[in-house]
């Protein structure tokens, strides 16, 4: 059974290039403003066409739900 999320959407548009700037610099960023380690990746809300961070803990971090278009 999938896990119940809190977003109205079934899916989103995230940018998950580990060279990525955003990402990159997200690691030094959150551990300086929050002592966190994780970063945040891009991500495109399709029904809004909004940007917005979308929160990982990992560099494989929610890799495995990726679907192929």
């Amino acid at each position: 059974m999938p896990l119940a999320s809190t977003w109205p959407n079934e899916f989103f548009y995230v940018c998950f290039n580990d060279d990525c700037p955003y990402y990159v610099q997200g690691w030094e960023r959150l551990w300086e403003q929050q002592a966190t380690r994780a970063s945040y990746r891009c991500r495109l809300d399709p029904d809004t066409g909004k940007f917005a961070p979308l929160p990982v803990w990992s560099d494989n971090a929610l890799k495995d739900d990726i679907i192929e278009a």
